[in-house]
């Protein structure tokens, strides 16, 4: 089964995607992840996305596309995947409908997982971090034991900056602009499914995986 992901950060896609992983034995493939593996495997399109990530710039679409395409041609994807982070946009939509025509093989379902924005300010703005270890927490789903000092070293826990509720707003609407194409793009196809994501992780699952058993 050849599975995308779509969805706002915070909607849970990567915590899905490791269920759907487990329990059905296909690959998972984030996009930083596989970037991260071309840049320390040293293949010709790593070799091209590793000084924008040493800069810490965006890796351009041509690159990105280079990569999953390399991605995909291994031989553990060849009974199904998950992506997750790609496409992003229209553009990356197109590319990766052409380089799977090149593989002979097809996307089976589009998941999208839909939740108020309100909600996804909520649970982003609850991220912390520790100021001297670095673990992550979340006030809300995964608080520490006492609040705002890290369980591990004790350290403090600090927001970062990109985790305000102003940066995430304005991430939120830069993400509804280059995905609404998106979900059309895959509507017209008969392949996206909504998943709403409000519920506990086990709730959305259940979604998920009753969507994909008709598959």
């Amino acid at each position: 089964m050849r599975i995308i992901l779509l969805g706002p950060p915070g909607a849970g896609k990567g915590t899905q995607a490791k269920k759907i992983e487990e329990e059905f034995g296909i690959p998972q493939l984030a996009t930083g992840d596989i970037i991260r593996l071309a840049i320390k495997e040293g293949t010709e399109w790593g070799k091209r996305a590793e000084p924008f990530v040493r800069e810490g710039q965006l890796v351009p679409d041509e690159v990105v596309i280079g990569i999953v395409k390399e991605r995909l041609s291994r031989d553990d994807v060849r009974n199904g995947f998950i992506l997750d982070g790609f496409p992003r946009t229209l553009k990356q939509a197109e590319a990766l409908e052409a380089m799977l025509q090149d593989l002979g093989i097809a996307i089976d379902v589009v998941l999208y997982f839909d939740i108020p924005a309100e909600e996804l300010v909520r649970r982003l703005s609850a991220r912390r971090v520790c100021e001297s270890c670095q673990t992550p927490y979340n006030l809300i789903s995964s608080p520490p034991k006492n609040d705002e000092i890290c369980d591990r070293c004790g350290g403090k826990l600090v927001q970062r900056p990109d985790d305000t509720p102003e940066v995430i707003r304005k991430r939120l609407a830069v993400y509804e602009e280059q995905t609404k194409p998106l979900v059309e793009f895959y509507s017209r196809k008969s392949l996206l499914h909504v998943v709403p994501s409000s519920g506990t992780i086990e709730e959305i699952y259940a979604q998920v995986k009753a969507i994909l058993g008709k598959k």
